[in-house]
């Protein structure tokens, strides 16, 4: 049986970060989020001719996409415990209603229409829910201005 006295792991945890001089690692933002693909080709087109993000670069069987200043990295899994989907992205659109018209008559699978998550005190917070070209499920998301 463990025990754990949550005193001694936090006075630990301080004299560590005091004697390091780090009080957290330094985290910025995110830099770049991995997407596995089974077919990086069809991912690449997807991403690139469907969803519209700018193609940075390739290397071997990985694509490089940026989004707003974080790189997507479309590519196989390195290992098999890798191998399954990737977390839900949400992608930020000025225009829901266009973006879900577009992904529709692009073939896109929808999984949810445009619908309110929440209304916020100076905007309603809009979702859109598609499958992209691996069968990941992704969001699109839409932060509407509140009418005065």
């Amino acid at each position: 049986m463990l025990t754990i006295c949550f005193s001694e792991v936090n006075h630990f945890m301080s004299a560590t970060a005091t004697n390091t001089g780090m009080t957290n690692p330094g985290i910025t933002n995110i830099g770049q989020i991995s997407i596995i693909t089974h077919d990086t080709p069809r991912a690449t087109a997807f991403y690139r001719d469907v969803l519209g993000l700018p193609l940075l670069f390739t290397a071997g069987n990985m694509a490089f996409f940026d989004c707003g200043g974080v790189r997507l990295m479309l590519g196989p899994a390195s290992s098999p415990e890798l191998d399954h989907p990737s977390s839900i992205l949400y992608f930020r659109v000025p225009d829901i209603n266009a973006a879900h018209r577009h992904l529709i008559e692009m073939g896109v699978e929808i999984v949810a229409p445009p619908r309110l998550i929440a209304p916020m005190k100076d905007y309603d917070l809009w979702m859109v829910g598609f499958r992209d070209s691996e069968g990941n499920i992704m969001q699109l998301m839409s932060e509407v201005p509140r009418s005065s």
